[in-house]
């Protein structure tokens, strides 16, 4: 009997031996079936991985919707875009969002953290400390147009041949109107609908300064204001030009030599308007006094800086044509350029042209982008006088001069992008 116990003992030994063995083996093949399933869903342990696709699930089971947002962002930066460069837009996406060009691309959103705090650990930089240096950059940057809007008198062809001409649609319109003029009527409104900026230069010679400061033509100015604000897009205004030339007689020198009566006269207009945020007001002077005496001095015109958005000039290379020899680009310019830069305001050419006689009009045209870019970073746009006028200013005066005239006007820098800017504020 003990001995058969002792059997009993060492077979139920060896069975327990077997049992453990085969357990061991079933919870081993267990655990290799689980590594395969994960592998087959995709998931990756680490969860900074690569971005999912539009339609790919994320870990918790959600549908990733980035893709659509990025487009949804890109839709409204491109009406943002309309509005800046003065066309009528149905923009309001109803999101709030008033206007902001923020493409929504959060870039760092499913990037691992660990990968990022080691990164700023490693260079030094506090994170905080990064985070406002780069919003310095931007501030300084966001909005400033790099490069000078290029627009045009059309006095030779019209606005479709001379496009077609060019190789472009140009973006600024000059247009002339006299005081009672109604300078809001069909030419405006077709410069808006086919993307132009509208540039009214609006004179006084039906009017006078003194019943413009009574107050005598308030109601027209109102249904003026009223008119400009319905066009819903920016454009500039140009009040009274070249007011220290001896010929206008809105300036100081049919006023009784002095600059008193304009400034009123412009500071009430201006406030007629008050309200019209679409109105970039624009200050002109002629390049030159005329005459050349201290109460005749350009800055004496000046109406302020609330009353003036973008500062401006007239003036021309007359070559042999105006007895004062010839000129290059830089040397039109050069003198009153210091003076309206010191107002750190943008600089338009309000009016500008070279003449044939006297020297190289290509090569004048020429060295127009290079002398903007080095000597006056300030001037956001210049306009081209192009008429047989006083003199032949006109851009196909010469083979030469066309040919020089499309190859600037396809310059990068004369192509700016304005998409994000703001005319009035954000040059």
């Amino acid at each position: 009997m003990r001995q058969n116990s002792l059997l009993a003992t060492l077979l139920g030994l060896v069975m327990w031996a077997i049992m453990s063995a085969l357990m061991v083996s079933c919870n081993g093949s267990n655990d290799s079936d689980d590594s395969d399933s994960s592998s087959e869903t995709g998931i990756s342990s680490d969860t900074g991985g690569d971005l999912p696709n539009e339609n790919e699930s994320d870990s918790e089971g959600t549908t990733s919707t980035e893709s659509t947002s990025d487009i949804a962002d890109t839709n409204d930066t491109e009406d943002v875009t309309d509005t800046a460069t003065g066309t009528t837009s149905d923009s309001d996406s109803g999101d709030g969002s008033d206007g902001e060009t923020d493409s929504g691309k959060d870039t760092d959103s499913n990037a691992d953290t660990s990968d990022i705090t080691g990164s700023e650990t490693d260079s030094g930089v506090d994170s905080d400390t990064a985070t406002d240096n780069d919003t310095n950059a931007d501030s300084e940057t966001a909005g400033k147009m790099e490069g000078a809007l290029l627009g045009l008198y059309y006095g030779d062809d019209s606005i479709d041949q001379t496009s077609k001409k060019i190789g472009r649609q140009l973006p600024v319109h000059l247009t002339y109107y006299d005081f009672t003029d109604d300078w809001t009527g069909s030419i405006t409104k077709n410069d808006v609908a086919k993307g132009r900026i509208p540039l009214v230069n609006w004179e006084v010679f039906n009017a006078s300064l003194d019943d413009i400061i009574d107050g005598e033509y308030d109601s027209m100015l109102a249904k003026r204001a009223e008119a400009a604000r319905k066009l819903n897009a920016d454009f500039f205004l140009d009040f009274g030009a070249e007011m220290n030339g001896d010929w206008s007689p809105w300036g100081g020198a049919q006023n009784g030599k002095s600059a008193d009566k304009y400034l009123a006269a412009y500071r009430h207009i201006h406030d007629a308007f008050d309200g019209v945020d679409n109105i970039i007001w624009l200050w002109c002077p002629n390049v030159t006094d005329e005459p050349r005496t201290d109460w005749n001095a350009t800055m004496n015109y000046y109406p302020g800086d609330d009353y003036v958005d973008w500062t401006c000039v007239d003036g021309y290379n007359w070559g042999t044509a105006g007895g004062g020899g010839w000129q290059s680009f830089k040397d039109v310019f050069k003198n009153i350029y210091p003076k309206l830069a010191d107002k750190q305001k943008p600089i338009m050419i309000g009016e500008m042209a070279s003449a044939e006689g006297g020297g190289d009009k290509a090569s004048f045209i020429e060295n127009i982008v290079p002398t903007l870019q080095k000597d006056f970073p300030l001037i956001k746009s210049l306009v081209w006088f192009d008429i047989n006028k006083e003199t032949d200013w006109r851009i196909s005066s010469s083979a030469q001069s066309e040919a020089a005239f499309i190859e600037m006007a396809a310059h990068p820098y004369m192509n700016p992008d304005i998409e994000s800017t703001s005319l009035k504020d954000g040059w």
